[in-house]
């Protein structure tokens, strides 16, 4: 199995900039994909962006492009999500999720069989 934990989040002021962790443990090397999905209070949980573990492949949702960067350093097994520019809007708890399955749904749920705990991140005009 593997083991994701976040970390990184906090509260910041429209404008602000953060970047989020996700540290993996395990079997690591299953994992073709690694991102990012968010949850806002009393809405669903959407993508945000992943990138596929040879680094040839990267999506973000369309609110979050030019202002959210997704990287991975394999070698310490981590997944970030630089977050410039944040609005409130971007208030939400932060999901890491990884997937074993090299499939093209890379922005559906389906594809990711493991999940982090989460990691609050509050955005204040």
């Amino acid at each position: 199995q593997v083991r994701l934990v976040e970390s990184g989040g906090g509260s910041v002021q429209a404008g602000e900039s953060l970047r989020l962790s996700c540290a993996a443990s395990g079997r690591t090397d299953s994992s073709v994909y690694m991102g990012w999905f968010r949850q806002a209070p009393g809405k669903e949980r959407e993508f945000v962006g992943t990138m596929h573990r040879s680094g040839a492949v990267t999506d973000y949702i369309d609110s979050v492009k030019g202002r959210f960067t997704v990287s991975r350093d394999n070698a310490k097994n981590t997944v970030y999500l630089q977050m410039n520019s944040l609005k409130p809007e971007d208030t939400a708890v932060y999901y890491c999720a990884a997937s074993d399955y090299n499939s093209a749904k890379i922005f559906s749920q389906g594809t990711y069989n493991y999940w982090g705990q989460g990691t609050q991140v509050t955005v204040s005009s």
